[in-house]
């Protein structure tokens, strides 16, 4: 069955609309690049930096962290105060540094935000605001080359409210976006049993991890065990490298040349300082991460990134606008070290253990995957209406 053939048994012959965004959604403000008539309503929101957002975080709150990053939480109405709003939304960041797909948000509501343009509908009997985010996400490709600039890029909301979104009869968008949620739904069930069997890893790794000082064991800092020194480049290429690009929070892109091989990389700066992940093979790391290169014989590598994953240098940022991790505080943990031997043992056993929580090989990890792979291809399928003038192959 062809596109057109499934969407014309999905439509059983109902009309489709096409209109600007701008004709059919309401933003937080008006932006200077878009004429006044395509924003004669706006509904404003105060928004927080990244570190002021997540200060406000508390593990048993209501109100929804509404983030710019993939990174989110909650917090409380009264720990929110002024910055407390509440509604259904889609938001995109208005600065970002990863693909759109993997930040784009909707949330129905108490919530406070960071610096997203955020977007609802005029008339929800209409359009429905699942649908419109369920859209958008499907054009995530197209709004990513409306950013620009070098590092953090900024979108041109022209571009964006000139997008045109198709606009079934309500009760079509209703069950796309009963569909999709299933997928969705299915998908978050996998990432909570994976969530609890990380939890249950870093229990036994930090088990493992802990020992007395004593004999066979020597007390050291991490300023004895790596020479910690920032990446390179502010421009984070996207596609067509040999070498994968690390920024603050895993693999970001791809790379001619690298400057790293088989370490940690930290996250320098940014609502990810502080963050540790494992650079496999040749890497390049941007200047948003730290490289992390062993210079004594008596730590082994893979056991030196599980003391570098016992720290918390997020807490201990050196700025409240813009987090960032700097040597001292990288340098300055004491740690109790093992001999070579128990070291080798405790590695073997945690590889293991990471391999079967967290390889995209095998295991849940694989299954989200594959997930996401179908929850996409559904829902572009869903949301690939045919324009008027244009005709079934």
């Amino acid at each position: 069955m062809s596109q057109f053939d499934f969407m014309g048994k999905l439509l059983d012959g109902a009309a489709v609309e096409w209109r600007a965004l701008w004709e059919v959604t309401t933003w937080d403000k008006r932006f200077n690049a878009v004429d006044r008539e395509k924003q004669p309503k706006v509904v404003n929101y105060t928004y927080l930096l990244a570190a002021d957002l997540f200060k406000l975080e508390q593990k048993n709150g209501n109100v929804f962290l509404l983030s710019t990053g993939e990174r989110t939480g909650w917090t409380t109405e009264e720990l929110a105060g002024v910055n407390f709003r509440e509604g259904e939304v889609v938001a995109i960041p208005w600065g970002k540094s990863r693909p759109l797909r993997e930040v784009i948000k909707y949330y129905k509501g108490q919530f406070v935000t960071a610096d997203n343009r955020i977007a609802t509908s005029i008339d929800t009997d209409r359009l429905l605001n699942k649908f419109l985010y369920y859209w958008m996400t499907s054009q995530a490709e197209v709004i990513d080359t409306f950013y620009r600039g070098a590092g953090i890029q900024h979108p041109s909301m022209a571009n964006v409210l000139d997008m045109e979104i198709p606009i079934p009869p309500l009760d079509i968008q209703a069950e796309i976006v009963r569909i999709l949620d299933t997928f969705t739904e299915l998908t978050a069930e996998l990432t909570a049993e994976l969530t609890a069997r990380k939890k249950q890893y870093n229990y036994y790794r930090d088990q493992l991890l802990s020992f007395e000082e004593g004999e066979g064991v020597r007390q050291m800092t991490l300023g004895d065990i790596y020479e910690f020194q920032y990446g390179t480049g502010n421009t984070i290429p996207k596609t067509g490298g040999q070498y994968p690009v690390y920024g603050s929070n895993g693999i970001v892109g791809s790379h001619d040349e690298y400057n790293s091989e088989d370490s940690p990389v930290i996250g320098h700066i940014g609502a990810y300082a502080g963050i540790v992940n494992w650079g496999k093979g040749k890497h390049f790391v941007t200047y948003n991460g730290v490289i992390c290169k062993i210079k004594t014989k008596d730590v082994l590598p893979q056991f030196a990134y599980y003391l570098l994953l016992l720290q918390d240098f997020g807490s201990k940022s050196n700025s409240a606008s813009q987090p960032f991790v700097s040597y001292h505080i990288l340098e300055a943990p004491v740690v109790l070290v093992p001999i070579l031997d128990e070291q080798a043992r405790i590695v073997a056993i945690l590889d293991k253990f990471d391999a079967l929580t967290n390889s995209i090989s095998e295991g849940l990890p694989r299954e989200i995957a594959l997930r996401q792979k179908q929850y996409e291809y559904y829902r572009d399928l869903l949301l690939s209406f045919p324009k008027p003038n244009e005709v079934a192959a």
